[in-house]
């Protein structure tokens, strides 16, 4: 009934649309994927910067932080988490990931493919480990993220 009325619509229109919780909850999963990404400016500070402020303010609204929470229990019907690791997780490493592999390409950074991988996790990671450990990130964690992965040098 609240999600009908979230909706400003009826029950049985929400059912008639998603017949099963299952479908509506990975409908609902999938509106959280962004609209539109970042624009790129070729310029990988600027660019992994403006991503992790991206993440950072999708974190902060509608609650995402308990929603990934919700995301990785056990109990979670594998489908909606399926639908949010395409909508929501993939789009985001992968941008993320070509932001560090062009980076890796003209030499601003020395990594494999590999760590490359691993600094990709460790964008985001570093935000969830803030969040376990109960602490708040620092106001201008986008930048000193980008800035430390942007600066490796690890071969």
């Amino acid at each position: 009934m609240a999600v009908a009325e979230q909706a400003r619509t009826t029950r049985p229109a929400i059912y008639r649309r998603y017949p099963d919780i299952t479908e509506l909850a990975v409908a609902a999963v999938a509106s959280l994927a962004e609209a539109t990404a970042p624009d790129r400016t070729g310029e990988h500070i600027s660019d992994l910067i403006a991503e992790l402020a991206a993440f950072r303010s999708g974190i902060l609204s509608a609650n995402g932080l308990s929603l990934t929470a919700v995301i990785l229990n056990e109990a979670t019907d594998p489908a909606i988490k399926d639908a949010y690791r395409v909508a929501v997780v993939a789009p985001r490493r992968t941008r993320i990931a070509a932001i560090i592999s062009a980076a890796a390409t003209d030499g601003t950074i020395t990594a494999d493919r590999p760590t490359q991988q691993l600094l990709v996790t460790m964008c985001t990671g570093s935000w969830y480990a803030y969040a376990i450990a109960g602490t708040t990130p620092p106001r201008n964690w986008p930048q000193r993220t980008a800035k430390i992965v942007l600066t490796s040098r690890t071969n």
